[in-house]
């Protein structure tokens, strides 16, 4: 996740089961009071702020995508749920962390902060992908080619990207530290080119 690519895509075009008015349940970690990540975020959005073609994420929206559950047309409140309550067992033993965000990198649909480290954030998503095969047969998505990261910006054109590398790389800052203390079960959208949420329920990870 470190080579630079070419060119940028736009990131909004529709993923199968995707259309205006969808709604998704999905896992997430949150970064709201997370002080520390809202100022390496504002210095990016500072420096990206006139770079075309790029959705720039606000506070409130920023995010680590754990595990997806499916669209609410087809997954019941009660199984998600009964998903939240077998993840509050599996995820209570599994102790709070640290991480350090950033730099930002460039990718083909989007500028990412990078995790470090990335083990406890996989140890959380096993941990909800146990808690799903808890409640259901079948787990959605790979368990494998999981990337932590957290977007900053994303692509919502076709066009070259040295711009917005070179926008990062005029950047003079320093990594983020943020405290995971929970793991949240989300009802997110992306009718107006962004992702944004209600959530459905937030679960405490161990002491």
């Amino acid at each position: 996740m470190t080579d630079t690519p070419a060119r940028m895509a736009d990131h909004w075009w529709w993923r199968p089961g995707w259309s205006q008015g969808t709604r998704w349940y999905t896992w997430h970690l949150t970064f709201d009071g997370a002080d520390d990540v809202h100022r390496l975020a504002a210095d990016y959005r500072h420096a990206l702020a006139d770079v075309p073609g790029l959705d720039l994420v606000p506070d409130p929206w920023l995010h680590l995508t754990m595990q997806g559950l499916g669209s609410t047309a087809e997954v019941s409140q009660a199984d998600a749920r009964a998903i939240a309550d077998a993840a509050a067992h599996h995820l209570a033993k599994i102790p709070a962390f640290d991480l350090a965000l950033g730099p930002a990198i460039v990718t083909p649909e989007a500028l990412l902060l990078t995790v470090d480290p990335a083990e406890p954030v996989h140890a959380v998503r096993s941990a909800i992908r146990t808690a799903i095969a808890d409640i259901w047969p079948e787990v959605p998505e790979q368990a494998d080619g999981f990337r932590p990261h957290v977007s900053v910006a994303y692509s919502n054109a076709d066009g070259p990207a040295q711009p917005a590398a070179d926008a990062l790389a005029s950047v003079t800052t320093y990594p983020a530290t943020a405290r995971v203390t929970a793991a949240e079960l989300i009802v997110l959208g992306r009718d107006r080119q962004m992702y944004e949420w209600e959530t459905a329920a937030r679960v405490e990870l161990g002491g």
